[in-house]
């Protein structure tokens, strides 16, 4: 398919940063849940739904990657992957698809960790730099004052701040479907 099934979702103006996608590929984006998610794609081929929503949540809306670019990468290495069932559940995420979430629904990783992983047993069997981190503190170790422990262990720092990409995120999405306040007035 290759294009956005909803038209109005075409002019959405994604970004292409090798350095950003390979992060996100390898799991060293500085968010645990995500780094977790990829790394267990990477090592066994799977990964559980949700967490595919947070990641193709977090590489659409908090990186702006092109979410194509995250739909090959998973079909590539899904020992699951189907076309039909990963373009619409990308389309999903990016809110391009056939029966999208809204634009604004924005997957906070954080929260979605917390959540999901509750006392993380899951970030801590994916991501080895973190096992140290004591309790809820492997959610968000440089937040939650177990930065030390995670800079020792070469766990790399968020490469964004959340709130500030869900803002461009929103901008840009209404910018791409005519809906910005400086096309209004």
């Amino acid at each position: 398919m290759n294009k956005p099934f909803k038209p109005e979702y075409t002019n959405i103006a994604w970004d292409y940063s090798p350095e950003s996608f390979q992060a996100w590929c390898t799991g060293h984006t500085g968010f645990p849940i995500v780094d977790a998610a990829m790394r267990q794609l990477n090592h066994t081929g799977y990964m559980h739904n949700r967490c595919r929503m947070i990641v193709a949540s977090f590489l659409a809306k908090d990186l702006l990657l092109d979410w194509r670019m995250g739909e090959r990468y998973f079909m590539e290495h899904l020992i699951d992957g189907d076309f039909a069932s990963n373009n619409g559940g990308w389309g999903f995420s990016a809110s391009t698809g056939v029966d999208p979430q809204p634009y604004f629904r924005i997957f906070n990783p954080l929260l979605q960790s917390e959540r999901f992983d509750k006392e993380g047993d899951y970030i801590r069997k994916w991501v080895p730099e973190l096992q140290a981190v004591k309790g809820k503190a492997v959610h968000d170790p440089y937040g939650r004052g177990e930065g030390k422990v995670a800079e020792k262990e070469g766990y790399p720092r968020p490469m964004v701040v959340h709130a500030e990409c869900r803002a461009k995120a929103l901008e840009r999405y209404k910018d791409g479907l005519g809906k910005s306040q400086a096309q209004k007035g």
